[in-house]
């Protein structure tokens, strides 16, 4: 399937790939990030349910602080 992360195409195999695999197989492991699909934010509780499907667009967003 391909979907769009992060404003660059990506290919994944399957029908479909739950926020929780899309993030593992990125090695996206840094704690402060929110995740919106096609526009809508995902509650970090439901990484594990929440699927991603062929043409969804998905920002994966890291939170920063400083001073």
């Amino acid at each position: 399937m391909e979907i769009t992360l992060n404003n660059e195409p990506l290919t994944v195999s399957g029908e479909s790939i739950t926020v929780a695999e899309l993030l593992e197989m990125k090695r996206y492991t840094f704690k402060l990030r929110i995740v919106k699909i096609n526009g809508r934010l995902i509650s970090r509780d439901s990484y594990d349910e929440e699927r991603i499907g062929d043409g969804d667009d998905v920002q994966v967003i890291y939170l920063m602080s400083g001073g």
